[in-house]
């Protein structure tokens, strides 16, 4: 029994008539305050400068704890003077080193918007019903299945990580056991097979699912990057010898590295033969199917078990939304499902008039994933595909290889510049070269024009390797970028490349 004295009793209507310390009526004044800040850092005007001044803007922010707050003014002006200035410049026009970049005006928007008035993707209001909407544009968009299960998550990482926790579960339910419920079980082996492009958190998603990163198999390439059949076919037979459980074959539809596809339809071939679960990572590539000219390199993808999609890649909505959809609804229910707490579920009401929008969960998935609360990432991608339609992000995707098909031409042209490997999609992979010089100082000649590439803050390529050789990479997936990026960075590292060889 809790005693009331007249002093607990002040105690309460103290609290009673508190107001809290943060803000929470001035949204409009201070969007408008930080705006030109977000304005400036957008013209991206002359060398960036994070790195150099580093020292300036990690002075002002390892400050510790303080102990009063400076007021969301303060706030405000210490975003506006010490913080956007130095941002990060991956939507600069010339700026073509990751699969990511900064998002475009609908999509930040729309992430405002989902702040403030759909801060939770459950329960019966636009920002739920805009997941299903948007999932449905993006799968209609790809030529993904309507029958398969879609879901948005954090980014590419997490998605893989839910198509392969699907395949786990399909093949560990063949055998009688359930993973999810009840662990892998003893002295069972599976491998998950892919080409040696794969990206990494494939590997990752292995190890956090307990079937360890070693499971991954990671098979050799053919000359153009694409996963060698044969040597799969070969491996397989082998590990179904040894008695060890094919659980994923993955295809990559557009790997990070040069953009190569590999044979989806042959895959099917062979998944079909052996009853594998065929996962296809598409979260960087599956856009360029919009190229008509690659279309047919798809082919296959419509069989495919489970399917990766990045929105916040090609199509350039905010950092955190992948997406993936799985043939097998109720499979994924049961590899991801989130057992259900009276504090939720208990409030739901059903079979009566909806009178709040707290009485029902709305469009349901949280049993579809490994996240329970989440913002509202289909209303990013809805604004965008909104915004400029299928025929826009066509238009983008067809661009954007256009100028990889562009830079390599250029390549070709020159004498002193090497094409590595020919582009598929909207990567080109290249390094200056000049004779009677080893690979070793080639690669620390082109390592060094990447460097002033990057200081230089006008043309950033990232590097990376092709057949061992380090490679300048450019990948175009920039709403922002425009021929004159393309020609100027060919230009540049010809004549770094020059002032160097000297």
């Amino acid at each position: 029994m809790i005693t009331v004295t007249n002093e607990s009793m002040k105690v309460v209507e103290r609290a009673m008539n508190f107001r809290d310390r943060a803000d929470t009526e001035r949204l409009a004044e201070a969007v408008r305050r930080l705006l030109p800040a977000l304005e400036e850092f957008d013209r991206f005007a002359g060398p960036d400068p994070a790195g150099r001044a580093r020292d300036k803007w990690l002075g002002a922010l390892d400050k510790p704890l303080p102990e009063r707050g400076i007021g969301w003014e303060g706030v405000v002006d210490e975003l506006a003077h010490t913080v956007v200035p130095y941002g990060l410049r991956n939507g600069a026009p010339g700026f073509s080193g990751w699969v990511t970049t900064e998002p475009t005006t609908s999509g930040i928007v729309a992430a405002l918007a989902a702040t403030v008035a759909g801060s939770q993707r459950w329960w019966v209001q636009p920002f739920n019903y805009l997941e299903t909407v948007a999932l449905r544009w993006l799968a209609q968009l790809l030529g993904i299945p309507a029958d398969l299960q879609g879901t948005f998550t954090s980014g590419g990482s997490v998605a893989n990580l839910v198509g392969i926790g699907a395949a786990r579960q399909r093949a560990y339910e063949q055998i009688g056991c359930d993973p999810a419920r009840d662990g892998l079980p003893a002295g069972v082996r599976s491998r998950i097979y892919a080409s040696a492009e794969l990206h990494h958190v494939v590997l990752r998603s292995a190890g956090v699912l307990g079937l360890g990163r070693s499971s991954v198999t990671l098979i050799k390439t053919d000359d153009k990057q694409r996963i060698d059949l044969r040597t799969l076919e070969h491996v397989l037979e082998e590990d179904r010898r040894k008695g060890i459980i094919p659980l994923a074959l993955v295809a990559s539809a557009g790997t990070v590295n040069t953009g190569a596809i590999d044979p989806i339809g042959e895959m099917v071939g062979i998944v079909k033969n052996r009853n594998i679960w065929l996962h296809v990572d598409g979260a960087y590539g599956l856009f360029g199917r919009l190229d008509s000219r690659v279309t047919s390199l798809y082919n296959g993808l419509e069989q495919a078990d489970s399917v990766v999609v990045d929105p916040h890649k090609w199509l350039a909505a905010p950092v955190g939304i992948g997406a993936v959809f799985v043939r097998d609804r109720a499979l994924l229910g049961r590899a991801f499902t989130l057992e259900p707490a009276d504090y939720l579920e208990g409030s739901s009401v059903r079979d009566r008039e909806i009178l709040s929008p707290f009485d029902e969960f709305g469009e349901l998935y949280h049993d579809f994933s490994v996240e329970q609360s989440a913002p509202s990432r289909g209303a990013q991608v809805w604004a965008i595909l909104r915004e400029i339609g299928a025929e826009g992000i066509r238009e983008r995707v067809t661009r954007h290889n256009d100028f990889a098909r562009r830079l390599a031409s250029l390549v070709e042209a020159d004498e002193r510049l090497e094409l590595l490997a020919e582009p598929v999609l909207s990567i080109c992979c290249f390094r200056y070269r000049v004779a009677q010089r080893t690979e070793q100082e080639l690669e620390e000649l082109n390592q060094e024009i990447a460097r002033r590439l990057r200081a230089e803050s006008k043309y950033v390529p990232s590097t990376t390797r092709v057949n061992g050789k380090l490679a300048l990479r450019p990948c175009y997936i920039n709403p922002r970028t425009t021929g004159t990026e393309v020609d100027g960075l060919a230009a540049r590292v010809r004549q770094l490349g020059d002032e160097l060889a000297q």
